[in-house]
């Protein structure tokens, strides 16, 4: 496709068009004329509903303009990028979550292409709430910035951000630059991938050894419904469709733990749906002790990358998810500030437990936590797998 004879006037409706142009060619365009790009998406906007099949293929040909505008460095670019998720959509799409997906990836890409000066005029105007789309691009764009730790200081920025803490807006909670329990998110180790045998985990976290009297102790623990806490801590994995309801669990005990009986034989004692039955696989359950900063990296990673059959949530919205479970895992009223957060931490036991039953399947991802508070009363229990359960038994 030659971009020479296309101006915003002719042609710029059919998205066929466009849906045919190579990222080559869309890349070209942005760098020497965004505005007929911007043109395009324009008059798909006004012309195509957001429902059927043409409003479908409308929605892919705005989100791949909108993208390509946002990984153009330019503040023109950036602007336009900025407008086409803030203002412009097609009929009928805010249907949401595609919507949110785009928004959110446009973000993700402004702050990793743009130039700081080149952003600060998105935030020259301070909202007066926080329900558009426009707003909330930019409240996605300062998450992305301080997961990269950009943008404090610069004054836009900082009074847009404010403006957004006396609003309300959730993404405004969290701090502009990461805090130390962050270090690694979004960071990948080669050969560090999805832990799915018993020797890979002993070889990364240290194992606790069962005891008789942890497993007295589990016999006697008491569970504590809270649908709320629950809907929290696995928020993670079901906001980017992990392929089963997770496992979120409470439970109380009448007197505290012994020091060396928070392990596997503890946990086995509890009704817990991912440690019933004798999975087809071979192998023996285990707990290993692990730290906070590994379980809230993995939070981080289930919401950010997604599951099989979802979608990653982008980067800021999966690190409020992350907080969000954790400060569930450990009891903590959502107004707590972070930092303290973070202190408080350090006074819980937290392990890492696998087992070898119908419910995991090792497949593609799982993951199981146990956290138990500083007063030994109080255990809290997340498990998730990514499997398909129906898919994976019709292929046994």
């Amino acid at each position: 496709m030659s971009h020479n004879h296309l101006t915003p006037g002719d042609d710029a409706s059919d998205h066929s068009l466009w849906e045919r142009c190579e990222p080559a060619e869309l890349k070209q365009l942005a760098e020497q004329r965004p505005e007929v790009l911007y043109g395009a998406v324009e008059q798909l906007c006004r012309r195509v509903s957001g429902g059927g099949p043409d409003g479908a293929a409308a929605a892919r040909t705005v989100g791949r303009i909108a993208v390509t505008l946002a990984e153009t460095r330019s503040r023109e670019c950036a602007a336009l990028a900025a407008d086409i998720v803030g203002r412009l959509r097609p009929v009928g799409y805010q249907l949401l979550p595609v919507g949110d997906r785009l928004l959110r990836s446009v973000a993700a890409r402004l702050a990793k292409a743009q130039q700081l000066r080149d952003l600060e005029p998105l935030f020259g105007e301070l909202p007066d709430g926080i329900e558009s789309p426009a707003v909330e691009l930019r409240a996605c764009l300062l998450g992305e910035l301080a997961l990269i730790g950009s943008g404090l200081g610069r004054r836009p920025l900082d009074a847009y951000a404010e403006r957004l803490r006396e609003l309300g807006h959730p993404l405004a909670q969290l701090p502009r630059e990461r805090v130390d329990l962050e270090h690694r998110f979004t960071v990948r180790v080669r050969g560090l991938g999805p832990i799915k045998t018993s020797q890979q985990l002993r070889s990364r976290f240290p194992e606790i050894p069962p005891t008789d009297s942890g497993t007295d102790a589990g016999r006697g623990a008491g569970e504590t419904g809270d649908d709320t806490r629950a809907t929290a801590a696995g928020r993670p994995f079901t906001a980017s469709g992990w392929a089963r309801e997770p496992e979120a669990r409470f439970f109380t005990l009448p007197s505290p733990l012994g020091p060396d009986d928070f392990g596997i034989s503890f946990l086995k004692e509890l009704p817990l749906d991912c440690l019933t039955g004798e999975g087809g696989r071979r192998g023996s359950a285990l707990a290993c002790a692990t730290t906070p900063d590994d379980v809230l990296n993995e939070l981080f990673s289930a919401a950010y990358n997604g599951g099989v059959s979802g979608q990653g949530q982008g980067g800021a919205y999966a690190r409020l998810y992350a907080w969000g479970s954790l400060y569930a895992l450990m009891g903590l009223p959502a107004g707590l500030p972070l930092l303290e957060a973070v202190r408080r931490s350090a006074d819980y036991r937290w392990l890492r437990f696998m087992a070898f039953t119908d419910w995991f399947h090792r497949d593609t991802a799982d993951v199981a936590f146990a956290v138990l508070d500083p007063g030994r009363t109080r255990v809290a229990v997340l498990a998730a797998t990514d499997t398909d359960i129906d898919a994976d038994m019709a292929r046994s």
